[in-house]
């Protein structure tokens, strides 16, 4: 997928996930979730090319820009959506399926400082309410949702709706919102 096919693509997905947005140059201009995607592309590509201090500037340049950290050696899919942005964090080893959606002040953090992996992977459509935090090798199963402010600690299969903290783990219902999966 060439570069410009993917700005539309972010931009197009931005307009289809906020209701608020109101044009393509809005969602351009102004969303700093977007815009600390695409600092994570540049510092991701730095990092697969093992210049890894430069990715790192250029990671904490975004941070500092959008007050989004995301660090370059995470693995994120196609169409992933920031809304707010604010606060998110995302580690190293976090893995992100295609389609997911993130709310403001969410972790997705690790418990250990051993090597090897130590963040969450989310599945395909998953949505993450603000203030959560999901911590440690976790596996987040497609088409979950994770209430706000809710603390994960184990794993939640395809579909789940997961809230509390801790964190409990229930099957979504046909009433479940699905927060536009």
């Amino acid at each position: 997928m060439s570069k410009h096919s993917r700005l539309r693509e972010d931009i197009a997905t931005a307009r289809h996930r906020d209701p608020a947005a109101r044009s393509g140059l809005e969602v351009w201009l102004t969303y700093s979730g977007l815009h600390a995607i695409w600092g994570y592309r540049l510092a991701h590509r730095l990092w697969m090319w093992r210049w890894h201090l430069l990715a790192r500037v250029v990671s904490q340049f975004t941070r500092f820009l959008t007050g989004v950290e995301i660090h370059p050696g995470a693995t994120i899919g196609r169409r992933f959506f920031i809304d707010h942005g604010m606060g998110v964090v995302i580690g190293e080893t976090a893995e992100i399926g295609d389609d997911v959606m993130m709310y403001h002040g969410v972790t997705l953090g690790g418990v250990t400082s051993l090597p090897g992996k130590r963040h969450p992977t989310l599945g395909d459509h998953v949505v993450v309410g603000a203030g959560s935090s999901i911590l440690g090798p976790v596996v987040i199963g497609a088409n979950s949702v994770v209430g706000a402010h809710s603390v994960v600690l184990t794993d939640a299969p395809e579909g789940s709706l997961i809230t509390g903290a801790p964190a409990r783990v229930r099957a979504r219902t046909p009433h479940t919102p699905d927060f536009y999966i």
